[in-house]
């Protein structure tokens, strides 16, 4: 661990981080924008198990220097050892090599910092603020409640992205992204205390760029005091 990652890996390494190597068994263009990688997994759901919305940080060369991003694991299968990772791709190293991925390629992940603490009582109701860089987590989220309702503000478009909504259960709100996001903050706190009333035991779950996510984050806490145990949170991308 931390062979070739400079100062992260080595940080990582002391927190007891756990290396893997995955390789590519295939891949799909979902969209001229969202590329689908088949992987297997180098023994790691074995060893860690997996939960919702799970994610590892992979590795990439950037001009040299070791550059890691963290994607979200989509239908793992541990018995067969087996996954697939979703890509909005962007300018930038790790979309250069989604676009370039091909069989028999392999890329360094390691594993550290994904948990998923699963509320207690189950959601009376999900409600979801994400994007198409948090689609994968998204889904993973929805997969793991297959019976309660949904709201989903969703920036941006879903046009061909793969979004597993059940119309009779989920409710998306598309939401163009306007001035860097605050266009969705508003929104969301505009429509999202009324949907609280007489919900039991909501499940408040925000991830987009992470100014946005902090902002909406520390309304949803601290203005609409909604437990801690009963909100995730967490950036999924910078705005630059």
């Amino acid at each position: 661990m931390g062979r070739g990652h400079g100062w992260e890996g080595a940080v990582l390494k002391l927190l007891r981080a756990r290396d893997f190597t995955f390789t590519v068994t295939g891949a799909e263009d979902v969209s001229p924008q969202y590329r689908r990688l088949h992987l297997t997994d180098g023994g790691m759901l074995a060893a860690t198990g997996v939960h919702p919305t799970m994610w590892v940080r992979l590795w990439f060369d950037n001009a040299g220097k070791p550059h890691q991003r963290a994607y979200t694991l989509v239908d793992p299968d541990p018995a067969a050892g087996t996954f697939d990772l979703e890509f909005a791709l962007h300018e930038g190293r790790a979309g250069d090599w989604a676009r370039a991925a091909k069989p028999g390629d392999t890329i360094e992940a390691t594993v550290h910092g994904t948990g998923f603490e699963r509320p207690r009582p189950d959601p009376s109701r999900v409600l979801a603020i994400a994007d198409p860089a948090s689609l994968p987590a998204l889904n993973s989220l929805l997969d793991a409640w297959d019976s309660a309702p949904a709201t989903i503000w969703f920036e941006g478009t879903t046009d061909g992205l793969p979004l597993r909504v059940d119309p009779a259960r989920h409710e998306v709100r598309h939401v163009p992204r306007l001035r860097s996001g605050a266009h969705l903050v508003e929104q969301v706190r505009d429509e999202l205390p009324g949907l609280l009333k007489g919900e039991p035991d909501p499940y408040v779950w925000i991830a987009c760029d992470t100014t946005t996510t902090r902002a909406l984050s520390s309304y949803v806490r601290k203005e609409l005091a909604v437990p801690r145990q009963r909100t995730h949170a967490l950036g999924y991308w910078r705005a630059t």
